[in-house]
């Protein structure tokens, strides 16, 4: 009885763990190179944040039933995480790449005005998604929750 009380927990950390565990192996498609660090980055397909929330909203309706509140209250969370991870944080990482070009191009024209050690801080790029790797991550997590409601 406790497991079954737990399967939109459960769905939600099974989806972002599988989800953090392919990377490597959709990079490796796409690129015909390994990148292992990938299985604890942020970005990439498909989206580890996505396949959590759909999980959790998807196994709660199931488990719950999709009209009843909670359901309304992890959509609405649903709706909020896969917006912010394919549009705040995505613009976020292009900012980080523009600003970082930024500081290159002008302590090329002017390197004594950039001697500050911060102007050397590597800011991290990939902190979001592009939509495909959001949608990726939206399947990951109904195929988690059906399964993992459906065996528990």
């Amino acid at each position: 009885m406790i497991l079954r009380s737990m399967r939109p927990f459960i769905s939600a950390m099974t989806a972002a763990v599988l989800a953090q565990l392919v990377k490597p192996f959709f990079y490796y498609i796409h690129s015909k190179e390994w990148h292992w660090k990938l299985v604890g980055a942020s970005g990439g397909f498909p989206s580890s944040h996505s396949a959590l929330v759909t999980a959790l909203a998807i196994s709660v309706g199931i488990t719950e039933q999709f009209r009843s509140s909670i359901f309304a209250v992890t959509l609405g969370l649903a709706v909020i995480v896969i917006y912010d991870a394919a549009n705040v944080r995505y613009y976020s990482g292009q900012n980080a790449k523009v600003t970082q070009q930024l500081i290159r191009d002008l302590k090329e024209r002017y390197p004594d005005l950039f001697t500050d050690p911060v102007y050397e801080t590597k800011l991290k790029q990939v902190l979001g998604h592009k939509w495909r790797e959001v949608i990726g991550g939206i399947i990951l997590g109904i195929i988690t929750a059906l399964a993992v409601t459906n065996l528990l």
